[in-house]
């Protein structure tokens, strides 16, 4: 048994009940609702989709995504087939990544969904297609973080309320300090460690490095900030879920 083997059992049991489908249709459905209601996408001609379409997506992830993946070990632990786990000739370090890519697979897929937004955009005028695409590689490293952070919160506890909740506290800290209102009213505080702040919250925040890719421009700080969190996040899962076997 290897990691493409839990994937296969992961991505069953996503789509062998109701959850992975009402997550799917509702962030296409809450997506495009906010680009043409706060978005206000007929008003600013928004070819690219970064300040209508992609502004809001950290937002709607830092809530949907953990309600994916906030089972994948709360669960084992609290069926006891953790235990059961152990026994199977499969490295731990592979059952984790083949439900990470299990989760992965579901958020792409409904990023994809939402391609009507593209078609409009390639109708009404002429898009940049790299900024596009960018917009989208960075929704998926969000996606990808959040269910990172998930799976280690769902690896602390067996119960997938808590881990549901713990894990949209913390996606909603990462995705909050670094958003622009957010950040403006820190400046605009007055106090000496204003630019302090600033510099921790942008720095900190998801939205920041985010952003550089709806604007086409995905740097290595922002790539080395995805990978640290995910690498840190899937690395600490490993280390509770050996000390809870050992």
């Amino acid at each position: 048994m290897n990691a493409f083997t839990i994937f296969k059992r992961e991505l069953s049991s996503y789509f062998t009940q109701p959850t992975a489908y009402a997550i799917v249709i509702i962030f296409g459905f809450l997506s495009i609702l906010l680009t043409f209601t706060i978005g206000n996408f007929w008003g600013i001609g928004d070819a690219s989709l970064h300040g209508s379409f992609f502004r809001y997506h950290p937002l709607l992830l830092m809530i949907l995504v953990p309600a994916v993946s906030m089972r994948q070990w709360a669960d084992e632990h609290y069926t006891g087939t953790i235990e059961l786990l152990g026994t199977f000739p499969i490295k731990l370090g592979s059952a984790i990544i083949g439900k990470f890519l299990a989760s992965a697979f579901v958020w792409a897929l409904a990023l994809l969904l939402t391609f009507p937004m593209i078609w409009a955009v390639v109708y009404l005028g002429d898009p940049d297609g790299w900024t596009i695409f960018s917009g989208y590689l960075g929704s998926f490293f969000v996606c990808l973080t959040f269910l990172a952070i998930t799976t280690l919160i769902s690896a602390l506890t067996r119960d997938q309320v808590v881990a549901l909740i713990a894990s949209v506290a913390v996606c909603c800290f990462l995705t909050i300090c670094g958003w622009e209102p957010v950040i403006n009213e820190v400046r605009r505080s007055g106090t000496e460690y204003a630019p302090l702040l600033v510099e921790t919250f942008t720095r900190l925040g998801i939205y920041s490095h985010f952003f550089e890719a709806t604007l086409g421009k995905i740097s290595f700080t922002s790539l080395f900030y995805f990978a640290g969190l995910i690498f840190v996040s899937l690395f600490g899962t490993s280390f509770i879920l050996n000390s809870k076997r050992a």
